[in-house]
């Protein structure tokens, strides 16, 4: 019996065509936003392991921004947009995430991090600078502040990991129940849960962006849930280090944050000697500085002048 392979082949190359316009359109989309936030695309060798990164230019106060779990460099690319133009601005893909190397084998824990950016900075020769991060990133931002802390003017942590809450997350409930975490997307479909989760008013995405985010938040499941394994038996990691931090600190939260629970800012202000200044956002979510850019970069640049202005 003859087959007739051309609908079937029709088929595949259909969907071909399909994953590699979403592709193609989501690496235009990407470049497009980086260049309107003046951020130059670059890339560094650090201690064997090739980092990608995006840096915007700037003769005045240097941040270093680091990005969550499952996230990347991008994560800050709208928050970098409406930062004063005078803003010298890095946003690192942290090893095992985004477009920087993933060795399999590696140490992905919060401080094996925070080390590696220590590196980083040397690399490109950071002398000083303020250091931001959002979950996860906060987390390391605030171990490198800790270890390093002669490199960091200011500390500034957007709903940071690595503190315990006095009042468990939502997050926290249903892994104690023994269910997977909400951060891994068990589908393609599951991506619109995740971002229900995680914003209260998610970022407007095309389709095709939708599409290929899904998809690779799918395909990266094993790999993410690997390193959240990591992170996981490292514990509380940055609470034991609080009362290393010497650099005044910053801390923004999303009240309806459902991943870290706010009350991680009472922790901070227990324990940290340092002056530490908190703001509590209404109605937004775990990343503020995705969620409302403009704020959150606005609240970051009034932090570092009023530093200055204290500095004088």
């Amino acid at each position: 019996m003859k087959t007739n392979w051309k609908p079937f082949t029709t088929l595949i190359l259909s969907i071909f065509l399909q994953i590699h316009c979403a592709a193609t359109l989501h690496k235009t989309g990407i470049s497009l936003e980086r260049f309107r936030s003046d951020l130059e695309t670059k890339s560094v060798l650090v201690e064997g392991l090739q980092w990608k990164y995006t840096e915007k230019t700037g003769t005045t106060e240097t941040i270093l921004a680091v990005h969550g779990f499952g996230g990347d460099k991008d994560h800050w690319t709208r928050f970098s947009r409406y930062l004063p133009e005078d803003f010298h601005v890095i946003t690192p893909d942290l090893p095992g995430f985004g477009e920087s190397d993933k060795p399999e084998g590696l140490n992905y824990t919060q401080e094996a991090q925070a080390d590696r950016l220590y590196q980083f900075t040397e690399i490109l020769g950071l002398k000083e600078f303020h250091i931001a991060g959002n979950s996860m990133g906060g987390g390391i931002a605030g171990i490198f502040a800790a270890k390093y802390p002669k490199k960091v003017k200011s500390l500034i942590l957007f709903d940071n990991a690595g503190i315990k809450s006095p009042t468990p997350s939502e997050m926290q409930t249903i892994e104690l129940s023994g269910k997977p975490s909400p951060l891994l997307v068990t589908s393609p479909e599951d991506f619109d849960r995740l971002l229900s989760f995680t914003f209260v008013k998610p970022p407007y995405l095309p389709g095709f962006l939708k599409t290929y985010f899904a998809n690779k938040s799918f395909a990266n499941r094993e790999w993410n849930a690997s390193i959240l394994k990591q992170i996981r038996k490292e514990g509380y990691f940055l609470e034991k280090k609080l009362i290393e931090i010497q650099a005044p600190t910053l801390a923004i939260w999303g009240k309806e944050d459902k991943v870290i629970h706010y009350t991680v800012m009472d922790v901070l202000k227990q324990k940290l000697k340092p002056r530490i200044e908190t703001v509590l956002l209404e109605n937004i979510g775990h990343a503020p500085m995705i969620e409302d850019p403009k704020l959150s970069a606005k609240l970051v640049q009034d932090w570092i002048w009023k530093l200055g202005r204290q500095a004088k």
